[in-house]
């Protein structure tokens, strides 16, 4: 038996013509059973955390304008998909809607509840991913594909970390083992697809919880790993992993081959084709991922795979906007000791603020980290209590794999190097 893993982000999806073409996709592939995961439809977890907002804050007039808006975004895709107002999606998706509905009025009714923002978080964006699967699923059914629709919170058990869940991997592999392998093995011989959620799972009390934002490629790797398939592949709107994002850069390369450990390191730099938890489980059991482009299926992409011997004729370039530099020094200018260190990663740990880079010297200890993360200013408080923090934001990250010296040029060019970190094959930049 062989079975294929499939994902498709939310730009593959985000129009009608989007999901016809996710379909004609799995056309072409009539004689592999696949599993296909699925994110949320274009810009919809966007709009569910603008919703998240408004419900959070008690604003009820613009909590009932953003879900009527998510609501007709997604119906207007429905109804030029199923001419027929009778069809199964319907009733489906309305029932959905009704869910996410009925959460957002219990939540400011029921005495004594208070609202916990990361909780709420999971219970409300996870509707993104179920209406774009349900729609899915329908439609590649009505297109003479065999498809069924599994709730990927059935399947992938977390811890409570809501909004950056824990799998728990014993249980899931053995849900993802009893569930979708039988699917696959049934005594039916025609070809199968299977249809399910990235980015979503649940607890042990079932509330819905998420792997972090933008992990469906995550969520791809968790069904890979536990159904020991040969290979994964994620569907971009590129033609597979280049050396730069062409948003920021131009004359860009796209890569062939990747090792396993370079694939890693540019996803925890920041490289947005991948998420950083995707490759471990892959390189565990030797599972090759593909980066392919939907716009051109026919395109051979980009392949991480375990190589041994691999070398980089070009540089490749990381940038993470949006980011701020925090100097960090004890309010008695006692020097940076270990046991400032560990009290400080505890402040940053406890307030979930990833460091992207840091730097010590006798005094003063520097971290650099997206400003999205100090959006209410609880770290930066936590940590005036004992040092004295100084900050400059809007800043730029590049971080630079494989370096030279024209490719450091060519990005500190006419800009203000604020803090410059090398290694053998590594150079971060943090500019203004």
């Amino acid at each position: 038996m062989e079975i294929k893993v499939f994902k498709f982000g939310g730009a593959s999806v985000n129009s009608v013509s989007g999901v016809r073409n996710v379909v004609s996709i799995l056309k072409k592939y009539n004689s592999s059973d696949i599993l296909v995961v699925i994110s949320a439809m274009g810009k919809t977890t966007n709009a569910l955390e603008e919703l998240l907002g408004y419900y959070m804050s008690g604003d009820a007039v613009s909590v009932v304008e953003c879900y009527y808006r998510i609501y007709n975004f997604h119906f207007d895709i429905i109804h030029e998909l199923f001419p027929a107002n009778d069809h199964p999606v319907y009733q489906h998706v309305e029932a959905l809607f009704t869910q996410l509905q009925g959460h957002l009025r219990r939540g400011h009714l029921t005495p004594g509840r208070p609202l916990i923002y990361d909780f709420e978080y999971d219970q409300i964006v996870c509707y993104g991913e179920l209406v774009s699967t349900a729609i899915v699923n329908h439609f590649l059914n009505e297109s003479g594909i065999s498809s069924m629709l599994f709730d990927a919170r059935d399947l992938i058990k977390t811890n409570s970390t809501y909004r950056d869940a824990k799998v728990d991997w014993r249980i899931t592999q053995a849900n993802i083992k009893r569930v979708i392998q039988k699917y696959f093995l049934s005594n039916d011989k025609t070809r199968r697809v299977a249809v399910t959620q990235g980015f979503i799972g649940s607890d042990r009390e079932n509330n819905s919880t998420t792997l972090g934002r933008e992990s469906s490629d995550y969520t791809a790797a968790i069904f890979a790993y536990a159904l020991r398939t040969k290979e994964v592949t994620i569907w971009k709107d590129v033609p597979g992993i280049l050396n730069a994002d062409p948003k920021w850069f131009k004359n860009t390369k796209k890569l062939s081959k990747l090792s396993y450990r370079e694939a890693i390191e540019l996803a925890y730099f920041g490289a947005s084709v991948i998420h950083p938890k995707t490759i471990k489980p892959l390189e565990n059991a030797k599972i090759i991922l593909k980066v392919k482009s939907f716009l051109q299926p026919q395109m051979k992409g980009t392949s991480v795979e375990n190589l041994k011997e691999w070398s980089l004729h070009s540089p490749i370039y990381i940038l993470k906007k949006n980011q701020v530099l925090l100097s960090i020094s004890p309010k008695d200018f006692s020097f940076i000791v270990e046991e400032n260190l560990s009290q400080i990663f505890d402040i940053l740990a406890k307030h979930r603020v990833k460091v992207n880079v840091m730097q010590n010297s006798a005094i003063s200890f520097s971290v650099c980290v997206d400003a999205n993360r100090l959006q209410d200013n609880q770290c930066i408080a936590s940590l005036q209590e004992n040092y004295t923090v100084r900050y400059n934001d809007n800043l730029e990250l590049y971080t630079i794999r494989h370096y030279n010296k024209g490719a450091i040029n060519r990005i500190i060019k006419n800009r203000k190097v604020l803090l410059e970190q090398k290694t053998r094959s590594t150079v971060h930049l943090i500019l203004k």
